[in-house]
């Protein structure tokens, strides 16, 4: 066993070459990661909101965003970003930015489902009540709606999270140094230890997901308590 090079290689995988050059690694991915679930929830937000409208010129492009990105594989859609935007916007973009952009956009509509079927999942009399007090549609949804859709809606936003998290590997293929691009690397430097770094780099991607996985777990039994309490 070659573990030796895994400590002689820790720091480039924890963080790329920085402070003496570009930020990489283990630090990249999370960035991403946070960048990644930051822009997927509002975005999917608003699409969601959309998606639950019934004016037909809200709901229909919403509808067709979500339908189209969901049949669409996120490999794809980081090749579209990374290869058509020199020819659409006349510049190119690095790539880790082309990533984000395509995990932020095929997160959030997943998201937008989640936000829809939350929403749908409250009674009816929920809106009715609201309504009966003046509010308007609008102001029923920002203040009474939401707030209890979004509490129930929790836990599968981190599920969601961490699927967006493993997601991050495939940004590796456009040469963005996240921690699967580090280790890849490292191994073609090295040549000697492939088992060994890669399965620090399947433990390093397990302890991020078992996090989120754990605050999730966390979060549902408050949930749970929580609506106890309110029966």
């Amino acid at each position: 066993m070659h573990w030796n090079v895994i400590a002689n290689n820790l720091t480039y995988l924890l963080v790329g070459a920085y402070p003496h050059g570009e930020l990489g690694g283990l630090a990249m991915t999370i960035l991403m990661a946070l960048g990644g679930i930051f822009g997927a929830f509002w975005l999917g937000l608003v699409f969601g909101l959309m998606r639950l409208s019934k004016k037909r010129w809200l709901y229909l492009p919403a509808l067709a965003y979500i339908e189209i990105i969901r049949g669409t594989p996120l490999l794809m859609l980081i090749f579209w970003f990374y290869f058509l935007a020199p020819v659409l916007w006349g510049r190119s973009l690095p790539g880790h930015q082309s990533a984000l952009i395509s995990l932020i956009i095929f997160t959030s509509a997943y998201i937008a489902e989640i936000v829809r079927a939350g929403v749908l999942g409250l009674p009816k009399g929920q809106m009715e009540a609201a309504r009966g007090t003046g509010l308007s549609r609008m102001r029923a949804m920002r203040h009474v709606i939401l707030p209890q859709a979004l509490f129930n809606m929790v836990p599968s936003f981190v599920n969601q999270f961490v699927s967006l998290t493993k997601d991050t590997s495939l940004a590796f293929i456009i040469g963005v140094n996240e921690l699967t691009k580090a280790a890849t690397q490292v191994n073609n430097r090295t040549m000697v230890a492939p088992t060994e770094i890669f399965i620090t780099i399947a433990l390093l991607y397990f302890v991020i997901c078992y996090v989120l996985t754990a605050f999730s777990r966390r979060l549902e039994k408050k949930i749970m308590r929580y609506q106890a309490r309110q029966r």
